[in-house]
Formats: C-alpha cells, sequence, structure tokens
C-alpha cells in the first residue's frame, strides 16, 4: 500500500510536469500581443464593468470568512482549530489547483454561457486541443492558458479568472462542514487539490464553458440549454452532493447515534458564531449574484440584487415560523440555515424571475432545508452543520425553479441559443409559456440529474480511492476523534484557556438534534 501511494505521488508530479513543459512557449509574452486586448484606448464602461468584476469577486471571496464561522460555531470546541483551519486552507489549495490547470480545463472552449462577456472585453476563451466524447457532447482539455499564461495573460481575462476561482473555492468549502469532526487533514488536502483541478472545472466547462449541458437548446430543442445564472447546481449542489459522498464514506461522528439508532445531540458551541458569519455569507452573496452580470452596464443586477435579498429574508422567516409550528420553538440553527438556503435556491434564477417568485422561491427553500434536515437525520447520513441540505437540496430546487418562474424578459441570447434570437423572448418557465417552459425545465432537470448521479458519483469514487489507498483511511482513530481533533491534527487547541468539557456538550440517548445549528433542548419533538 505505502509502494501504491509513492507511486501516485509520482505520477501526479510528472502530470504536473508535463503540463507545465508543454506550454513553456506560453510563458513568453509575445511583443505583438497587446496584453490590454481592447483597453489600448480609454473605455470607461469597459473599465467600470472591470472594476464591478473586481469588487464582486472581493465580495465573493470574503464569503470564506463567513462560512469558516457558520461551520465552526455549529460544530463542538474540542474541533474548532480543525474545521476553521479547513475553511482557510481550502481556498489556497483549491486556487492553486484551479490557476494551474482548472481554470484552463473549465474555459477551453470558444464559446462561453454568458452572453455579455463582450462588456468587460473577453472575447473568446481558451483555445481547444482535444476533444474526448461524441459531438457536442465533449469534455474539453485546453492547450493553453495553463497557469494563465499565454493568451490567458490579459486585463479581461485576470478579471474574469480572479471572479471564478472565487466561485470554485466555494464548491470546495461546502464539504468541510459536512464532513466536519472526523476528516484526517492529509484527506482534506487532497480534497482541496482535486476540486480545484477537476471536479470542479469539469461540470463548470459544461454549463459556463460552452459544454454540452449549455448546448442542450441548440441540440435538443430544450429552451435555452441547462441555465444557472449564478451556480444554484454549478457551485452549490455540486459542493452539497459532494459533501453527501463524503458524509457517506466517512460515516456519523462518534455518539451521534445511540444503540437504538436514535440521534443524539452533538451541540455546536457557538450559535452567535454562527449567526455572524451567516450575516457575512448574506453580504458576500450580492456578489456571487449580482455581480454574475459581469458588468455594472447590465442594469439587470437591480433585480438581481434585490430578489437575492427577497429571497433571504423569506427565506430565515419562514425556517423560523415553520419551525415554531412543527417543533414548538424556533431553532436559531434552522432561521440561520433558512436564511441560506433562500440564498442558495435564487442563486440559479436571480436573473429570471419577478420579486414575488424570489419570495416563494425562498419560502419553500426554507421548508425544504428543514426538511432535508430530518431525512438525512433519519438515514443515518452526519451532517454537523446541514451542508448537504442547504447546498444540495436547496441548490437542485434553485436549478428547477427557473424552468418553473423565469418570465421570459431576460437572456435572450443565452448560452448563444438560436430561439431567443429567432423568437424574441429570453429564459422562460412553464408558468409563462407551458410548452417553452417545459422545455426548459427538461434542460435543467438533465442539468441536476448530472450534479447528483454523474459529479455526485465522481466525488463519491475520490473519497472511496482516497480512503482505500491512504494508511488508516480518510477518518481519525476513535482516540482522536473522541479527544477532539485540534491538539492531534493541528497541534493547537482553538480554546486552550477553557476546559473542553465546558464546551463540548453532547447529549444523551434520546435526545433530538437539529445538525446545522442543533437545539440543546431535549424536549424538540419532530
Amino acid at each position: 500500500m505505502k509502494r501504491m501511494r509513492r507511486r501516485i505521488g509520482i505520477v501526479a508530479v510528472i502530470a504536473v510536469a508535463l503540463v507545465l513543459v508543454t506550454n513553456i512557449g506560453a510563458w513568453a509574452l509575445d511583443p505583438s500581443t497587446d496584453v490590454n486586448l481592447k483597453f489600448t484606448s480609454p473605455n470607461t464602461a469597459l473599465g467600470l464593468n472591470n472594476l464591478w468584476i473586481i469588487v464582486s469577486a472581493v465580495l465573493v471571496i470574503f464569503m470564506q470568512a463567513g462560512f469558516a464561522l457558520v461551520e465552526t460555531g455549529f460544530c463542538r470546541a474540542k474541533h474548532a482549530a480543525h474545521v476553521v483551519s479547513t475553511n482557510f486552507a481550502i481556498f489556497g489549495l483549491g486556487f492553486v489547483a484551479f490557476f494551474l490547470v482548472g481554470y484552463s480545463i473549465m474555459f477551453s472552449n470558444y464559446s462561453f454561457g454568458h452572453t455579455n462577456v463582450g462588456y468587460f472585453g473577453y472575447e473568446h476563451a481558451l483555445s481547444p486541443d482535444r476533444l474526448i466524447g461524441f459531438g457536442n457532447w465533449t469534455f474539453l482539455w485546453g492547450k493553453s492558458g495553463f497557469a494563465l499564461t499565454g493568451v490567458a495573460y490579459s486585463v479581461p481575462v485576470a478579471a474574469f479568472f480572479l471572479y471564478m476561482v472565487a466561485f470554485m473555492d466555494t464548491t470546495a468549502t461546502i464539504p468541510t462542514g459536512a464532513m466536519a469532526e472526523r476528516w484526517k487533514w492529509k484527506a482534506f488536502v487532497g480534497w482541496g487539490l482535486f476540486c480545484g483541478a477537476l471536479y470542479y472545472p469539469i461540470f463548470g466547462g459544461w454549463t459556463w464553458g460552452g459544454g454540452w449541458l449549455s448546448q442542450l437548446g441548440n441540440n435538443w430543442d430544450l429552451g435555452f440549454g441547462y441555465v444557472d445564472f449564478a451556480g444554484s447546481g454549478v457551485v452549490h449542489a455540486m459542493g452539497g452532493f459532494a459533501g453527501l459522498a463524503g458524509a457517506l464514506v466517512l460515516g456519523a461522528r462518534i455518539g451521534r447515534y445511540g444503540p437504538d439508532g436514535k440521534p443524539r445531540t452533538l451541540a455546536g458551541h457557538s450559535i452567535p458564531m454562527a449567526f455572524l458569519g451567516t450575516f457575512i455569507l448574506l453580504v458576500g452573496w450580492f456578489g456571487f449574484n449580482a455581480g454574475s452580470t459581469l458588468a455594472a452596464t447590465d442594469l439587470r443586477f437591480t433585480v438581481v440584487a434585490t430578489n437575492t435579498a427577497i429571497a433571504a429574508a423569506f427565506g430565515a422567516t419562514i425556517a423560523m415560523f415553520y419551525c415554531m409550528w412543527r417543533m414548538g420553538k424556533p431553532d436559531p440553527g434552522m432561521m440561520a440555515n433558512g436564511m441560506l438556503a433562500g440564498l442558495v435556491a435564487i442563486t440559479a434564477p436571480c436573473a429570471f424571475v419577478q420579486p414575488w417568485a424570489a419570495a416563494v422561491i425562498g419560502s419553500i427553500a426554507a421548508v425544504l432545508v428543514v426538511e432535508s434536515v430530518f431525512f438525512f437525520e433519519r438515514k443515518g447520513i452526519d451532517d454537523p452543520v446541514g451542508a448537504i441540505s442547504v447546498h444540495g437540496t436547496c441548490g437542485i430546487w434553485g436549478v428547477l425553479c427557473v424552468g418553473i418562474f423565469a418570465d421570459g424578459r431576460y437572456g435572450g441570447g443565452w448560452n448563444l441559443t438560436a430561439t431567443g434570437a429567432t423568437k424574441g423572448h429570453g429564459v422562460t418557465g412553464f408558468l409563462y409559456d407551458t410548452s417553452l417552459g417545459f422545455k426548459q425545465l427538461g434542460a435543467q432537470a438533465i442539468g441536476a440529474l448530472v450534479i447528483i448521479f454523474v459529479m455526485g458519483g465522481f466525488a463519491f469514487l475520490f473519497f472511496k480511492i482516497q480512503n482505500a489507498i491512504m494508511k488508516g483511511g480518510i477518518r481519525p482513530t476513535a482516540e482522536v476523534e473522541e479527544a477532539g481533533l485540534d491538539l492531534p491534527e493541528m497541534g493547537v487547541l482553538a480554546y486552550d484557556n477553557l476546559l473542553l468539557r465546558e464546551l463540548d456538550i453532547v447529549g444523551t440517548e434520546g435526545d433530538t438534534v437539529l445538525s446545522g445549528g442543533p437545539s440543546q433542548d431535549p424536549t424538540i419533538g419532530r
């Protein structure tokens, strides 16, 4: 086994070396190439739009702080240093892998899912080298753009890369919550590199890189193809189902279920910390959604931002009332996850729906996230923060909402689909046009199924292989897990001035738990 791990490491190093060697010519700047592309003369609109993308990227990157606080707050104190460190380290791990190879894989086609890339000067993607597949059912591997070299070394590509890498890091972060408190650090590192290099770029290329899912409209007459404005599916559901795959491989935390199979409370140590993180995520989400117009000159961003806030507010409020009705008390963790559920669900349809629809989407997401948490809990799937339900379940709901609520007023050239140009309408759901809407819903359903089964299966295979080749698997020993991962894995305690037993609240058999903001009141019923 040790020899096999060494061989895999050698193969990985050789692969990276080949990528760099085959692109060595791209490292030297061609003096005949203007690295500013369109920016040879002052252009206020282009400058404003590039600034818009950079500011939006910074907002999305700051969401890492929100994820760190939410996940750490919802987990126990004895694991706090480990959990917050995974949220910190994933930014660099995913970024490095995406920078070196992932971005080139994702955008190696000439066509884009977004119609307005010209607004900030990006006229084409990276040149394709070879196609693996049949017809438009292709996986594209770029021959240029690795490490932002060659054609990728330009002003607009730099802006677009920074925005896209922030999205990728969100996907990579989500499993750190679903797999928290029982994940070896070395195994986590492998996930970060895998997600940035392959897992996210493959599906991202199929959707936003001009791949086969984006072309379902042109090839199968399914509306505008798979449409996902800001990533309910590409970002959130992808992360949620990767988290589900990892949780299945890891199994439940020690003590999470009693001998009778009933769930027990393993309460998070800081609800205020989790709430602070939720507010940070709310603020960052405006960069996530409104920034996805890719242009401040596309004034649709006002509708996007308002829909985002509406869905968040309704998600939090309906989750509170639903928990009061279902369980007798409002659960703070569920209120937080209700807001996040609304945000995740509105992310795909935010540019295509009216404000009333945003309220409905956020409200339904709030109910879905509560019931999804209970469902996975009953099935023995342990998710300390509710990430699978928030991002997986509600991400799929958001994807489908495009085919239901889109009103046809925006996105006429989406995915370079001929339908919009010839019939003069935008992305349309079946509530506004039965024929067009059900075709669009069909494309959305195909995208959702690919996320769940193809990409979810890809993530499951990765974790299973990783578990098989790593000495002792990807889960720490029972002794380490029960003592807390902070000292054995990280060498520090998050709270070295407090007794862990004062912060680590463990329930007794028969206690109930709400994953992702667990209630500490065993009287709350299901």
